[in-house]
């Protein structure tokens, strides 16, 4: 695997809630699940391979740690499909 050099964009992913770690009075429904993931996105900090534990910056200056998920992350949600009964409000017929 090769090293993907510092200052990449990458995402990277960390646990913010793992189930063995939590109080006895929580919840039994999130108990269930096993935990919460951080997936966040920023410049890598120092060379890494996919999979190590890294740090990175956000662009909004803020440091964080986490196992280097992704190199160039992209964004692939979406709003779903259009709903046409929602195009008509306001629409005076015209083009």
């Amino acid at each position: 695997m090769s090293k993907i050099p510092k200052g990449t964009w990458v995402e990277v992913e960390r646990s913010l809630f793992c189930s063995d770690r939590s109080a006895a009075s929580r919840p039994l429904d999130p108990a269930k699940v096993p935990s919460y993931l951080l997936r966040v996105s920023g410049f890598l900090l120092e060379d890494a391979e996919l999979g190590q534990q890294v740090r990175i910056r956000t662009i909004f200056g803020k440091i964080h740690a986490g196992k280097l998920r992704i190199q160039s992350p992209s964004y692939g949600h979406s709003f779903g499909h259009t709903v046409p009964e929602l195009m008509r409000p306001g629409h005076s017929g015209g083009a």
